[in-house]
Parts: C-alpha cells; structure tokens; sequence
C-alpha cells in the first residue's frame, strides 16, 4: 500500500536549518508530484511547496520563497524539504503527500503522519 513517512523534524533556533525527509513505499515515486503542507496550531493547513514528477517544476508558497528549497531522488523513493533562516512562525506539524499525477496543482490523495518542527529561542 502507499506509504510516507516523514522524519527530520525537530527544535532548531531562529535563522537555524533542518532537512525533512519523505520516504515513499507502495508506488513508483517517478509518476507523481509531490509536496510539502503544514499546519500549525490553530491554522489551516497550508501547501508550502511541491514538486513534479520530474523535478523540472516547482511551486513555492510566498511565505517560504528563498529559503526552502524542495527536492526529490526517484532512485531513492525520496522527497527532501531544505529549510533555511527558520523563523518563529514556520513552527508547525509539516507533512509530505503524494498528488494524484504528474504536475503540481493538482488534487493529493496520500498523506504521511507527519513532522513536528519548532522554532524557537
């Protein structure tokens, strides 16, 4: 069955970095867009970035741009989140999907549990 599992979440101090990692199972990793959401405490839950399937085309929310960076290696089944200069508001439950084809902008239809991120002083 489809599977994504998040890790690389933590604590980290403002203007510090972490990588997320998410390791896919259960399907073929190159027919797919994937993409990063959070949701923090109270919020919706947002898109913050996303992937084709062949990495030629990204999306980036405002908010993020310049200083996340999304990447993915098929042979691996993995999608990778760069997040660099952390700020206090990027602290949330940040969770990897899997959309239902090729490009972004389109529906996602499997989710992982999820990584905690905070940051703070």
């Amino acid at each position: 069955q489809v599977r994504l599992v998040e890790s690389g979440g933590g604590l980290v101090q403002p203007g510090g970095s972490l990588r997320l990692s998410c390791a896919a199972s259960g399907f073929t990793l190159d027919y797919y867009a994937l993409g990063w959401f959070r949701q923090a405490p109270g919020k919706e839950r947002e898109e913050v970035t996303c992937i084709s399937s062949s990495g030629s085309s990204t999306y980036y929310v405002d908010s993020v741009k310049g200083r996340f960076t999304i990447s993915r290696d098929n042979a691996k089944n993995t999608v990778y989140l760069q997040m660099n200069s952390l700020k206090p508001e990027d602290t949330a439950v940040y969770y990897c999907a899997r959309s239902r084809f090729r490009n972004c902008g389109t529906q996602y239809n499997y989710w992982g549990q999820g990584t905690q991120v905070t940051v703070s002083s």
